[in-house]
C-alpha cells in the first residue's frame, strides 16, 4: 500500500468527524434529537467521503488508518452512553458496548507492551456488529427526533446488537488469547 502525506484531506475530514462527537453528545443531552440525528448522518457521510477520497486518490496514511476507527468508535460509544444516560437505551447494553471496545483497546495495548503486537484488521463479525450499532443508534435518534413509533424495531435492534457485541467480543478475546500464547487466530482489530 502506498502512503501519502500524513495530514491530507481525508485525514482532515476524519479529524472534523472526531470534533463532531462532543457536538452530537451535547445535542442528545440537550434533547435536540433532530439535530443530533443530522450530526450523526453528517458523520456517516464524512466517513464515506474520507474513505472514498483516500482510496480513489491513493491518499491512505498510517495516521488515517489509526484515526478512522477512533472516530467511528468515539462517535458510536458516545452516542450509546448519552442515550443510555437519558434512558433511551438500556444501561446493560451501553455497558456491554463500551466494555467490549475498552477490552479490545486494552488487549492491543497489552500486546504492544509485551512486544507481541496484534495485527490491526477488523473481523467480519466486527463489521456486522458495527453496522448493527449504527442502525440502532440511528433508529433511536430518528425515533426520538421525528416522533416515530419504532418500539418493536428498537427492541429487536437492542437484542441483535447485544448478541453481535457479545459474539464479536468473544471472538476477539479468543483470537487475542491465541495470538498471545503463540497460536493462530484471526487477526484482531
Amino acid at each position: 500500500m502506498v502512503f501519502a502525506m500524513p495530514v491530507n484531506a481525508p485525514n482532515l475530514i476524519t479529524i472534523c468527524r472526531i470534533l463532531l462527537v462532543p457536538l452530537t453528545i451535547w445535542l442528545i443531552l440537550s434533547g435536540a434529537y433532530v439535530f443530533a440525528f443530522g450530526a450523526f448522518i453528517l458523520a456517516g457521510l464524512s466517513d464515506a467521503v474520507d474513505g472514498f477520497l483516500a482510496r480513489r486518490f491513493r491518499l491512505q496514511t498510517e495516521l488515517g488508518e489509526i484515526l478512522d476507527p477512533i472516530a467511528d468508535k468515539a462517535l458510536l460509544v458516545s452516542i450509546f452512553v448519552a442515550l443510555g444516560i437519558q434512558g433511551h437505551l438500556p444501561a446493560w447494553l451501553v455497558i456491554l458496548v463500551a466494555t467490549r471496545d475498552v477490552l479490545i483497546v486494552g488487549a492491543v495495548v497489552i500486546s504492544w507492551f509485551m512486544e507481541r503486537p496484534v495485527p490491526m484488521k477488523p473481523l467480519w463479525i466486527s463489521k456486522v456488529n458495527t453496522t448493527g450499532q449504527i442502525l440502532l443508534a440511528g433508529a433511536t435518534l430518528a425515533a426520538l427526533g421525528f416522533g416515530l413509533d419504532l418500539e418493536l424495531l428498537l427492541a429487536a435492534g437492542i437484542v441483535a446488537t447485544a448478541a453481535l457485541t457479545t459474539a464479536s467480543g468473544a471472538i476477539y478475546l479468543r483470537n487475542w488469547t491465541r495470538h498471545m500464547s503463540g497460536g493462530r487466530g484471526e487477526k484482531a482489530q
